[in-house]
């Protein structure tokens, strides 16, 4: 197992933990005082924490026949806990501040004068704490934070199967020929059709895709998670695409999982053309430029494949003439702009996805969403049109992205 995967996997693993031992002493145990049901609920805690932990291993030994349910079952929680836990976490963070609030403010005050003797003896005792009303209002907040992250978990869902929203923006590319100034590119990339995402919302996408009359269409990868023969018919949704110059594929790390190979070649089928570390002239006699795609950049670690080569994808390319390049993660594009490369089409980071990771997206990726510009050159990340995992997005809504390239 790659070191990356391994990391990510150890991530999921410990995270499981500790989630579900959070949820279980702060909203369990508030709620729920019989035995038998506190038993219940820390065994299901702990059979998700141990589903989790090694999804990967135990997915492989169930029937093929339960995985889907297993599958939807699994990673529905994993995004309900975890809005479940920011809820929580929120509010115990605006309690801890409270609390040192207070703190700071009593040692604040100056001392009070001792009193007499006499005066200690007469003086009345402190009032002992409630504990009854301490534990209602241990559980009017354990509920309320119940709800909230229910109901945050319910936006969550309804945004991540919702149209994706439309970003659209124009980039000037100088080299550009002026016939072809103007010209759109709409991407889609980080689908994930799979156990969630089948044929309908391939169909709307498709519909709304159209619907912003583009003169091509590029699919910079994460397209599926899941083999041609189960996930083919809605797949086949891309064969509507239409567009003056055709629709075009570049790899990502998930379509490496589930065969880079046969979906090559059955998307080939669809009438899309398939970019693996080589480039094509787009345009006329009249003008035209050079769309370059390139192998998944993680591709190279899996032995017996392709990989990532942006030299023999530019190999025989004119330098003067304009380029964008297809790559499915924003890795490189330094390098790809030092090569000539005018513009860089990715996605892969989803800009998160989900909180607490949209916020920290950009530790871990330089461009991990939106436009930015190196010299004379610009990448474009999309945060997909899809999502993985937990069927949410919170903070980061999906989006269809039309590009205008000008002269």
């Amino acid at each position: 197992m790659p070191l990356r995967l391994f990391s990510f996997s150890m991530f999921i693993g410990l995270g499981a933990v500790l989630g579900h031992v959070y949820l279980y002493r702060r909203l369990v145990r508030p709620l729920v005082r019989a035995r038998a049901a506190r038993l219940v609920a820390m065994l299901l805690l702990g059979a998700m924490t141990v589903l989790l932990g090694f999804r990967r291993t135990l997915l492989d030994a169930i029937p093929g026949a339960f995985e889907g349910m297993v599958t939807v079952a699994m990673y529905t929680w994993m995004g309900t806990a975890l809005c479940l836990v920011i809820v929580l976490g929120a509010l115990d963070l605006v309690r801890g501040g409270l609390a040192l609030t207070r703190l700071a403010r009593r040692r604040a005050r100056p001392p009070l004068p001792s009193p007499a003797p006499e005066a200690r003896v007469s003086q009345p005792a402190e009032a002992p704490v409630d504990e009854e009303r301490r534990r209602f209002l241990g559980r009017a907040l354990a509920g309320g934070a119940a709800l909230a992250g229910s109901g945050l978990a319910t936006y969550g869902n309804w945004r991540a199967f919702a149209p994706p929203v439309v970003t659209e923006l124009a980039v000037r590319i100088p080299k550009l020929p002026r016939s072809l100034d103007g010209l759109t590119i709409v991407q889609l990339t980080d689908i994930h059709v799979g156990h969630f995402i089948q044929r309908r919302f391939m169909d709307e996408l498709v519909r709304q895709t159209n619907a912003l009359r583009p003169d091509l269409v590029a699919i910079t990868g994460d397209l599926v998670d899941g083999d041609v023969p189960t996930l083919g018919n809605s797949v086949a949704a891309l064969r509507a695409l239409r567009s003056r110059f055709g629709s075009f594929f570049v790899t990502g790390n998930h379509d490496y999982y589930s065969g880079d190979e046969e979906w090559t070649a059955f998307l080939q089928t669809l009438d899309i053309q398939v970019l693996r570390n080589r480039h094509v002239r787009i345009g006329d006699a009249g003008g035209s430029f050079d769309l370059v795609g390139v192998d998944d950049w993680s591709g190279w670690r899996r032995r017996g494949t392709k990989g990532y080569d942006l030299d023999l994808a530019l190999a025989g390319r004119e330098p003067e003439r304009a380029s964008v390049l297809l790559a499915h993660q924003p890795a490189n594009f330094k390098v790809a702009a030092e090569r000539g490369v005018d513009l860089q089409i990715s996605g892969h980071t989803h800009g998160g996805q989900l909180l607490p990771m949209t916020l920290l997206i950009g530790l871990a990726w330089e461009h991990s969403a939106g436009l930015y510009r190196q010299g004379d050159s610009h990448i474009y990340v999309s945060r997909g049109c899809g999502f993985w995992g937990p069927p949410m997005r919170v903070g980061s809504p999906p989006e269809l992205v039309k590009l205008v390239l000008t002269t």
